[in-house]
C-alpha cells in the first residue's frame, strides 16, 4: 500500500483491492437491509421526483448506509459519486453508488432490482504493477437481494457469482441470442435513436428482455443469461460495476458511440467479444445517423 491517505495516491496491490472489495460487499449489504424492511412496508415509503425519474426513501436511506460503511475506511483516500447524493471530493479513486437500482420494480413488488458499488479510478492510477493507459472501473459489486445473487470482480483477477467464477456466453450470431434492451419512455432523451436500434435488433436476435435493472442485465450477460445489452441515457453508476464484472467475464462493455473509456455517458453495448462485432455491424448505419445530425 502506498499513499493512500492523500490526493496524489495512486498505486493498488492486491492487498489493497480485496480490502475495498469487502468493504464494498459489507455497504451493499447495508444498503439491502434497508431495501428489506422498505419492501415490508412500503406504503410508509416517501416517494418524490428528481430530473423526471422516481425516488423514494428507500433509495435515499440505502445510500446513506452505503456511503457510512464506505466511508469507515480510513486506509484510502477515495471520493463518491452516488445517484441521489451526487459527487464528493476530487480523488484518483472513486466510489460509483447506485443504492437501488430498478426502483420502479422495487415501488411495484417486482422481485428484480440490485445495489450497484464500484471503484472507478483514473488513468495513471497503478494496480499490481500495471499502470492503467484510461481511467476504467478496477472493482465492482452488484447484490440481488431478492435472489441473494452476490456479483463480484476485481480487475484482473475475473469475476464470480456467490464465490463461482462467471463467464458470458460464446454466441458468435445475434439471430441466435438473447439480447436485453432498453425501450423508449416519455423521459428518454434520445428517443429517435434508441426507437430505431429497438425496431432493429428485434428484428435481428432471437428474443429480447427488458426487466428495469441496468446492473442486473449487466451481471446476467456476465453470467452468461443474455448473450447481450443495448441501452441509452444511464447514468455512470447504472454502469460502473456491470462493466467490470461483464469485462472481467471475457466480455466487452463498452460507450457504443465509441468517445468514453468505459460507457460512462450512458451509451452502453455489451456481450461477448465475437456477438460485440456483430451487433455493431447491425447499428452502425444508426450511429452513424447519430453523429452526423447529432440528434436525440
Amino acid at each position: 500500500m502506498h499513499n493512500h491517505t492523500n490526493k496524489t495516491s495512486l498505486i493498488f496491490k492486491e492487498t489493497d483491492l480485496n480490502k475495498l472489495l469487502n468493504l464494498a460487499i459489507e455497504a451493499a449489504l447495508a444498503g439491502a437491509e434497508i431495501l428489506r424492511n422498505y419492501s415490508l412496508k412500503k406504503t410508509e415509503l416517501i416517494i418524490t421526483k428528481k430530473n423526471n425519474a422516481i425516488v423514494t426513501q428507500a433509495d435515499y436511506e440505502s445510500e446513506i448506509a452505503i456511503i457510512n460503511k464506505l466511508k469507515s475506511n480510513t486506509e484510502y483516500y477515495v471520493g463518491f459519486l452516488a445517484e441521489e447524493s451526487g459527487k464528493s471530493n476530487d480523488t484518483s479513486v472513486i466510489w460509483c453508488i447506485d443504492p437501488l437500482d430498478g426502483t420502479t420494480n422495487f415501488l411495484h413488488g417486482i422481485p428484480h432490482y440490485a445495489i450497484s458499488i464500484a471503484l472507478v479510478a483514473k488513468e495513471g492510477t497503478t494496480i499490481n504493477n500495471s499502470v492503467l493507459s484510461k481511467e476504467t472501473p478496477i472493482l465492482g459489486v452488484i447484490y440481488d437481494p431478492c435472489r441473494k445473487e452476490l456479483f463480484t470482480s476485481l480487475f484482473g483477477f475475473g469475476s464470480c457469482l456467490n464465490k463461482q467464477k462467471i463467464f458470458c456466453s460464446n454466441k458468435d450470431n445475434l439471430n441466435k441470442s438473447i439480447i436485453a434492451i432498453g425501450l423508449p419512455s416519455n423521459n428518454y432523451t434520445n428517443q429517435t435513436i434508441q426507437t430505431k436500434i429497438a425496431r432493429k435488433i428485434t428484428k435481428q436476435a432471437s428474443s429480447i428482455r427488458k426487466m428495469g435493472s441496468a446492473s442486473l442485465d449487466l451481471a446476467w450477460v456476465a453470467c452468461g443469461r443474455y448473450d447481450g445489452y443495448i441501452e441509452l441515457d444511464l447514468s455512470p453508476w447504472d454502469t460502473a460495476a456491470g462493466t467490470i464484472i461483464l469485462r472481467e467475464a471475457n466480455g466487452m462493455c463498452e460507450d457504443m458511440l465509441q468517445q468514453k473509456p468505459w460507457p460512462s455517458n450512458g451509451w452502453v453495448l455489451a456481450s461477448n467479444s465475437k456477438l460485440y462485432e456483430n451487433i455493431t455491424e447491425e447499428l452502425q448505419d444508426i450511429l452513424c445517423y447519430k453523429s452526423y445530425y447529432n440528434i436525440s
